[in-house]
C-alpha cells in the first residue's frame, strides 16, 4: 500500500514538474501573453531590431496594425488594424480565469443555499390570524415581476452564451446548439434594454423605503434571525432587503446596464479595448448578480414562509407582519404610514406559492 502511494506521489510530482514550467514560461514579449504565432513573430522582430521602428504601436508611425489596446484616435475605422493585441489577452481571461470563477460561483452558491436550508432550516411560520394587511400595490408588484422575468431571461441566455460551448454543444450537436446560441444571443440583446428600463422603474418605485436607519443596525447585529430564527423588529424593509436593493438592484444593476449598453450598441465610437473591459465587468457583475438573486429568491420563498404572498397577492397576514416587520406593523395599526391600509376584516389568505419576493 505504501509503495503504491509513493508511486502515485512520484507520478504527480513528475506531472507537475512537466506542466508547471510550461505554464509559467514567457513569450518573446511578456506583454503579449497569451499570443498567437503571428503576433509572437512580429513582436520578436520588433524586439530584436537594433533600431526599432518608431513605434509600431504608435500613431506617429502610421502603422496601426500592432496597436495593443488604444484605437480611439482612429475612430470607428479599424480597417487597417491587422492585430489588436489586447484581443488575445481578452480571449484568454474570458475563456479561462473569468469563466472558471463565474462557473464556480454559480455552482457553489445554490449548493450553499441547499446546505443552509437542510441544516438551519427556514424561519418559523406564524399561526395565521385570518386578517390581512396591504403590503404592495399593484404597480409595485408589476414593476417587480417585470424586472424579475427580464432578469431571469438575461441570466439563462447569458449562461448559454458563456458556457454553452462547453456544457451544451457536446450533447446537442452543432446544428441544434447553433440555433440555441443564436436565439439566446438575440434574446439577450433585445431583453437587455427592457431590463434597464425595469430597473430604473424599480429604483424610483422602492427607493423611498430603502434608506437605512438606526433600527437596521439591530437587525444586522442579530443576523436578521436567519440562524436563530428570532424575529428582529424591522420597518417596511429590513436591513437585508435594503442591502439587496442598494448593492444588487442599484449597484450591480448599474454595472450590468452600462456595460451591457457598451456591448450591445457599437455606435458610440467605443474602441475594442473599451468593449473588452466592459465584457470583463459584465461577466463578473452578472455572476455576482445571479448569485445574490439566488439568495434573494430563497429568502423570499422557502426561507421565509408567507413572504411570497406579499409580492404575489399584495397582502400579508397580520401575524406575519407583526413577526417579520414589527415596526412597520405598528405604523400601519397607528395609521401613520402612507400608502398602507389598516387591517381588513376576517378573510382567507391565498395559500403560499413559491416565487421571488421583496
Amino acid at each position: 500500500m505504501r509503495a503504491n502511494l509513493m508511486l502515485l506521489r512520484a507520478i504527480l510530482l513528475l506531472a507537475a514538474a512537466l506542466v508547471l514550467p510550461a505554464s509559467w514560461a514567457g513569450v518573446p514579449n511578456e506583454r503579449a501573453e497569451p499570443a498567437y504565432a503571428e503576433e509572437q513573430t512580429m513582436l520578436q522582430i520588433e524586439g530584436d531590431s537594433r533600431v526599432p521602428e518608431p513605434g509600431l504601436n504608435q500613431a506617429a508611425s502610421g502603422r496601426v496594425h500592432l496597436d495593443r489596446h488604444f484605437l480611439g484616435q482612429y475612430g470607428d475605422n479599424e480597417a487597417n488594424v491587422i492585430v489588436q493585441r489586447g484581443g488575445n489577452t481578452w480571449r484568454h481571461l474570458r475563456n479561462g480565469p473569468l469563466a472558471t470563477i463565474a462557473g464556480i460561483i454559480l455552482l457553489v452558491v445554490p449548493l450553499l443555499i441547499l446546505i443552509f436550508y437542510q441544516t438551519v432550516g427556514p424561519m418559523r411560520e406564524e399561526p395565521r390570524s385570518g386578517r390581512t394587511i396591504q403590503r404592495f400595490s399593484r404597480w409595485e408588484r408589476q414593476v417587480h415581476w417585470a424586472t424579475a422575468f427580464s432578469f431571469i431571461a438575461l441570466a439563462v441566455t447569458g449562461i448559454i452564451i458563456m458556457f454553452g460551448k462547453k456544457i451544451m454543444l457536446p450533447w446537442m450537436g452543432h446544428t441544434l446548439f447553433s440555433w440555441v446560441a443564436i436565439i439566446s444571443k438575440y434574446l439577450h440583446n433585445f431583453v437587455g434594454p427592457l431590463f434597464i428600463l425595469c430597473s430604473i422603474l424599480m429604483f424610483f418605485t422602492f427607493v423611498r423605503r430603502n434608506f437605512f436607519n438606526r433600527n437596521d443596525w439591530q437587525w444586522v447585529k442579530q443576523g436578521g434571525g436567519l440562524v436563530s430564527h428570532k424575529h428582529v423588529p424591522a420597518g417596511f424593509f429590513n436591513a437585508g432587503e435594503k442591502t439587496w436593493f442598494w448593492l444588487g438592484v442599484t449597484l450591480l444593476g448599474l454595472v450590468m446596464s452600462i456595460t451591457g449598453l457598451i456591448l450591445d450598441f457599437v455606435t458610440f465610437g467605443q474602441t475594442r479595448y473599451v468593449m473588452q473591459v466592459a465584457n470583463y465587468l459584465h461577466i463578473g457583475g452578472s455572476a455576482l448578480y445571479i448569485a445574490a438573486a439566488m439568495g434573494h429568491i430563497y429568502i423570499g420563498t422557502w426561507g421565509t414562509p408567507g413572504a411570497y404572498e406579499a409580492m404575489r397577492y399584495g397582502t400579508v397576514d397580520e401575524e406575519w407582519a407583526r413577526a417579520h416587520h414589527a415596526l412597520w406593523y405598528e405604523q400601519v395599526k397607528n395609521g401613520t404610514v402612507s400608502g398602507a391600509s389598516r387591517a381588513t376584516g376576517p378573510g382567507t389568505v391565498p395559500p403560499p406559492r413559491p416565487g421571488p419576493a421583496h
